[in-house]
């Protein structure tokens, strides 16, 4: 099954601890061929912007953002694209470009 994410929006159901996206940030991804972007807001998190790649289910791309209290951040990432019960599911590795550390992320469509 080809993967397509344009027009999904997605939440983050988890984080590691040292994320910073949550339930209350939502993405709105767009996509055409493997060219993948998407806007995101809310918790804490102003503005949000990322753009990579889509390969079968492997999703790679950069992102940055600007949070509710003015700090910039931005970093890469690889996710896995799954559909269970219809519904798309991203698990993503991150790293920070512009702080220690890394984590991950688990996306769900809302």
């Amino acid at each position: 099954m080809k993967i397509n994410l344009d027009g999904l929006r997605m939440n983050v159901v988890s984080t590691s601890p040292n994320g910073v996206v949550n339930a209350e940030t939502v993405f709105e991804f767009h996509q055409e061929a493997d060219a993948v972007w998407a806007t995101y807001a809310g918790g804490l998190i102003q503005h949000g912007f990322l753009v990579g790649t889509l390969e079968g289910d492997s999703l790679r791309f950069k992102y940055c953002q600007r949070q509710q209290d003015g700090v910039l951040d931005g970093g890469s990432s690889i996710g896995n694209v799954q559909i269970r019960d219809g519904r798309t599911r991203i698990i993503e590795r991150f790293d920070w470009a512009s702080r220690e550390g890394g984590g991950e992320n688990i996306f769900e469509q809302i």
